[in-house]
């Protein structure tokens, strides 16, 4: 299986990533990165990429991929709705609308939010926008797609978030979290359950195609 990743620096992406490569069922991961992440492996293949709304130019790379994982995004914190749609929204869509005309029969993975809400019309500025998103892409004609709904995320392996407003609380809770995740299946999951639950969906299909924490950590 060749496999093409976005957002391999974040902390949901670097677990992707270590899964991907350890899986003897992927051939090759194709890393779409603004800046390189230093990262080499014999499957890995890097492309640095600056403007990541509009992916035209990279199509000669982006053709023989079965599956997509989307692991890019930002905290909403601070930002207005519309800058907030646009690096949501607009480059999530621009990504998924070449990879599908190239690769009609390609699986999209894409990690969205526990809370988010599919009217796409809630109260909640960034629940509102992942909601408008996973519907965007829920109607791409890929052969199958699944939106991911993790809440609290373990961080294994070394892995690390690069915002600080998350890696606080990972900190102050880090020696307790796998207890939390034994009581509170439904709301914690792992950087490793995520990323081989990402691979299974891609890999078998699963019956939903929107998946929250406790439909992760079963897959």
């Amino acid at each position: 299986m060749n496999v093409i990743l976005f957002g391999a620096s974040g902390m949901v992406g670097q677990g992707v990533l270590r899964e991907c490569l350890l899986d003897p069922e992927v051939t090759s991961v194709l890393s779409i990165v603004r800046s390189s992440t230093g990262q080499h492996h014999q499957k890995l293949r890097e492309i640095v990429h600056k403007d990541f709304f509009h992916f035209s130019s990279l199509e000669p790379e982006l053709t023989g991929l079965d599956a997509c994982f989307f692991c890019l995004g930002v905290s909403s914190a601070g930002m207005s709705e519309e800058n907030y749609r646009r690096v949501t929204y607009d480059i999530a869509l621009a990504a998924a609308q070449t990879l599908v005309k190239l690769n009609p029969n390609m699986t999209m993975v894409f990690i969205s939010g526990q809370g988010t809400d599919s009217s796409g019309s809630g109260r909640v500025m960034w629940a509102r926008v992942k909601g408008q998103t996973e519907n965007a892409l829920l109607r791409q004609p890929f052969k199958a797609a699944y939106m991911f709904r993790p809440g609290v995320i373990v961080p294994l392996h070394g892995i690390k978030s690069r915002t600080l407003l998350y890696r606080i609380p990972y900190i102050i809770l880090g020696p307790i979290l796998p207890l939390l995740k034994r009581l509170f299946p439904k709301y914690i999951t792992t950087t490793e359950i995520l990323g081989r639950a990402m691979l299974t969906a891609a890999k078998r299909g699963t019956p939903k195609h929107i998946l929250e924490s406790a439909d992760i950590n079963l897959l």
